[in-house]
């Protein structure tokens, strides 16, 4: 999962309000394979008091050696919202429930290969802030057991400084220029992402 370099407007499916693409997981879910459409996925950017950022550590079940970082998040299941997607989500994948749910800050549309099949998002990104920073996989899918191994709480500087993949691509500088001006009036469409 990587973000291309073409820039390209999402369709805004929201009926109208703002609202951020979500990134991927540790990779699609089922119902999300070429040919069946697009996925509707909410990722959370949550920050601590301290403005870090939690962040999970995913792997390509096939080949552990391939391994990124990315937000947490997932699939709109249902009539539920991008927001009660994204609450859920943040629930399911972190044990994180005190939390307030801000804006959303980005969109972004990824179509990348995981587990075999090929994944089409269209991802919108929540701010979040909580000051529960204790986390643990408390309801992992199948395919997120077998593919989600860790989570972190990363500095600005941290992320900066990272030599390994982060999802979305410019998570660093997204992250640095969110907390030196904060969420953006309207949520930012960053360049799709086809691996």
């Amino acid at each position: 999962m990587t973000e291309p370099a073409a820039d390209a407007p999402l369709p805004d499916d929201s009926g109208g309000g703002t609202g951020a693409d979500k990134g991927p997981r540790t990779g699609p879910e089922p119902g999300s394979e070429s040919g069946a459409g697009v996925r509707k996925v909410a990722r959370v950017i949550l920050l601590d008091p301290a403005d870090r950022i939690l962040l999970l550590h995913g792997h390509e079940p096939a080949d552990p050696t391939l391994t990124w970082w990315f937000t947490p998040g997932g699939g709109v299941e249902g009539d539920e919202s991008r927001e009660e997607a994204a609450l859920r989500e943040l629930a399911e994948e972190t044990g994180i429930t005190d939390v307030r749910l801000g804006p959303v800050l980005w969109r972004r549309y990824c179509s990348f290969s995981f587990d075999g099949r090929r994944w089409n998002q269209d991802e919108w990104y929540y701010l979040a802030r909580t000051t529960q920073t204790a986390a643990a996989f408390t309801a992992l899918t199948e395919l997120e057991a077998r593919s989600v191994d860790g989570l972190r709480w990363w500095t600005s500087a941290e992320l900066s400084a990272a030599h390994e993949t982060v999802y979305p691509n410019r998570l660093a500088e997204l992250l640095h220029r969110l907390l030196d001006e904060g969420p953006p009036s309207t949520p930012l469409d960053l360049a799709p992402e086809i691996v």
